[in-house]
């Protein structure tokens, strides 16, 4: 054997005996809750010992978990919406399969790979007013460009958001949160000011001041999953351009046919944003990815000479993974027709839980579009059932929805959320590949959560004694 052939040969050893990722999860992972009570976020495992939630989950796949017994869990959670066509779905696994073998030269700063450029061809067909993309990493990262572009186009430093607004955690868009529990201790923040939804009087007073950048808005609010009232969104849009400013929608959440159109506010005839934040289920579940979508003026004005090409970037921006997965996903949904399925499937999903509340005196009010639904619970008009209420709200606001979520999982295997902090309202945002099967899967253990709550008493209302106790003892 030749010098160099010996060299072109592989180590004895070979990378896949370096590093053996089943080997290494077959040995430690059932330290999966130790190793993050020690070295992350020390409250997560407390958080999920206390309500039931620290369940081993081995597989996934499409809108279903596996835990070690062979159980299967139906997710009406998505990962927060992430999980859009579910997991692992075949499409995009190849993909990456695929970006991966061609060993791409990636990421190298100075040349132009094809894939963000097909990925934003694709992605402004669905936003035909829109030109330029700007391409992250999150939904977070996605706003944040936004609202710097906001500022530096217009020459103004504040920006307007709504009332009970989730725009992100990262400092910019923590500066546009509508709760005061993730802004607290976190000053200063940017120049905000925080509107009703839905409120063009309130709009109007903060524009007369000159100084508003943008509005940014979520056509739903992921939080308490509120609607912005029709005709909203095209009235402020005139206002806000009649003032020089700017119209951000956050379409983190909403946008890539979760409420049954491509964007939210497609919803609404006439509303044409001028910088449209997505992320989410543009991963495919799989490669973070954040998407600022923008008119072209914008861009221009930003980049306006080559002494400006990197004034604003990211390093794994653009990246070959995150390009593919979102070109897979894009080919999916519009091979699939997704978006006219998740119409189908979410009118029927909200219609038989609306037709509950005749039945059911603490389910309140069942709303939202497409598949991003909130249901409601409020205060019962027996008496019976009002003396437990009471003893729940004066705990905490929040602990029926609560109440409601864990039997979902603990009973009938199905992970919801509560939709915030002191809400009684549940969320539903499942994976958009769901049909009749998973609709009929939890309307009927809804049904029997709901039964059991109010009967006045079984395993709901001994979970809210727990639930009471543990809120008493935080204060």
């Amino acid at each position: 054997m030749t010098s160099a052939e010996s060299v072109s040969q592989p180590p004895e050893s070979g990378p896949e005996k370096e590093f053996d990722l089943g080997a290494l999860l077959a040995e430690r992972g059932a330290e999966r809750y130790e190793l993050h009570a020690r070295y992350l976020n020390h409250q997560l495992p407390r958080m999920l010992h206390t309500i039931g939630f620290d369940k081993v989950y081995e597989r996934a796949e499409g809108a279903y978990f596996w835990d070690a017994d062979g159980n299967d869990y139906l997710d009406m959670l998505a990962g927060f919406g992430v999980m859009g066509l579910g997991r692992h779905h075949p499409v995009v696994r190849k993909a990456l399969h695929d970006v991966l073998d061609a060993q791409l030269a990636d990421l190298t700063r100075f040349d132009c790979q094809p894939l963000p450029g097909l990925l934003a061809e694709r992605l402004l067909a669905h936003s035909p007013h829109l030109d330029r993309v700007f391409f992250g990493n999150s939904g977070t990262e996605a706003v944040e460009t936004a609202l710097k572009f906001a500022r530096y186009v217009t020459g103004r430093p504040r920006i307007l958001y709504c009332t009970h607004a989730f725009h992100g955690l990262t400092t910019g868009s923590l500066s546009v949160n509508g709760e005061s529990g993730f802004r607290d201790g976190f000053a200063p923040l940017l120049p905000d000011t925080a509107v009703p939804l839905g409120d063009l009087d309130a709009l109007a007073r903060e524009l007369k001041r000159g100084d508003v950048a943008a509005l940014i808005v979520e056509p739903i609010q992921g939080k308490g999953v509120h609607e912005a009232p029709p005709g909203y969104l095209r009235a402020a849009q005139e206002l806000l351009h009649r003032h020089k400013a700017l119209l951000i929608a956050d379409e983190v959440q909403t946008g890539l046919g979760r409420t049954g159109d491509f964007y939210a506010y497609q919803h609404e005839e006439g509303v044409e944003p001028d910088l449209v934040c997505v992320a989410k289920a543009l991963s495919g579940g799989y490669v973070p990815v954040g998407a600022t979508l923008g008119r072209d003026w914008i861009f221009k004005k930003v980049y306006s000479s080559m002494d400006r090409v990197l004034v604003h970037s990211a390093s794994f921006g653009s990246n070959a993974q995150a390009m593919a997965a979102g070109l897979a996903v894009l080919s999916v949904m519009e091979s699939q027709q997704i978006v006219a399925g998740v119409r189908t499937t979410g009118e029927l999903l909200r219609s038989r839980l609306a037709a509950l509340t005749d039945t059911y005196e603490m389910l309140a009010d069942v709303r939202g579009r497409g598949l991003m639904i909130g249901i409601e619970f409020g205060r019962p008009r027996s008496l019976k059932l009002r003396s437990r209420w009471a003893m729940l709200q004066a705990a905490r606001k929040g602990l029926f929805a609560q109440m409601v979520v864990v039997p979902l999982l603990q009973r009938h295997r199905i992970l919801t959320q509560v939709s915030g902090d002191h809400l009684e309202v549940i969320k539903l945002i499942p994976p958009l590949i769901i049909g009749e099967r998973e609709v009929d899967r939890f309307v009927d253990a809804f049904t029997a959560v709901m039964d059991d709550a109010h009967n006045g008493g079984g395993l709901v209302w001994d979970f809210g004694k727990t639930l009471v106790k543990q809120a008493v003892a935080n204060r």
